[in-house]
């Protein structure tokens, strides 16, 4: 089940998709998407489609508002986009039917070093981040104090990236992982390497997700 909301978050409204499994939900995965992409990312919505029949409700919003994707710095403001991310996760803990669900960030290229950033200011409430072809590298100096199992997803052929992704994977000190999908690019459009990417991304919140418990997560958030 869809919901479109529209969440206030400081002084700004942003626009997104709230989907929900037919049964209780294992947990709620707040997606970041890249520089210059949005909620209406297919790729992504590839993936929250697929959690979402493995039972996890997924939220997928956009990170700047209109007016403010037009200046491309913005894109780039990865302090910014990290402190949305954590005012987001805060506003789920505030919904009456999400509140008691572990939270999970799916990343993709700078949204996964914004998701990254958060998961290290605030690690209670965050219970495992994935990121798909992410830039790891731009959140190099927060990545020690990230707690939260982090599963890093690169394409075989996306050589820059895979270099950037194996400095994080070094400055982790969570459980972590590096998977490089053979014959992949930088946005998985090789037939079936996104079918590999999701595969990945839901035994990964599956495993680690289902470990939390509610009433562990912290309530005070860091912007």
């Amino acid at each position: 089940m869809r919901r479109n909301i529209n969440m206030v978050i400081g002084a700004t409204t942003h626009a997104g998709f709230l989907d929900l499994p037919a049964g209780l939900p294992k947990g709620i995965i707040i997606f970041a998407h890249g520089s210059g992409s949005s909620r209406l990312s297919k790729r992504n919505q590839f993936v929250a489609e697929t959690l979402v029949n493995e039972g996890f409700a997924t939220l997928l919003f956009d990170l700047l508002t209109e007016d403010e994707d037009q200046t491309y710095e913005n894109r780039f403001d990865i302090p910014l986009l990290a402190a949305r991310l954590t005012q987001t996760a805060k506003w789920v803990m505030q919904q009456d039917d999400l509140h008691d669900l572990p939270i999970g960030y799916f990343g993709a290229s700078t949204g996964a070093a914004a998701a990254l950033i958060s998961a290290a200011n605030n690690p209670e409430p965050i219970g495992a981040v994935v990121s798909r072809g992410g830039r790891p590298d731009l959140a190099l100096e927060s990545l020690p104090r990230v707690k939260a199992p982090t599963l890093l997803i690169v394409g075989g052929r996306d050589e820059p990236v895979i270099g950037m992704n194996q400095v994080a994977l070094r400055a982790l000190q969570c459980e972590k992982k590096l998977v490089t999908i053979p014959g992949a690019t930088h946005l998985f459009e090789e037939p079936g390497t996104l079918e590999q990417v999701a595969g990945l991304a839901q035994d990964w919140f599956t495993s680690f997700l289902t470990r939390q418990i509610s009433h562990m997560r912290a309530k005070t958030f860091i912007a």
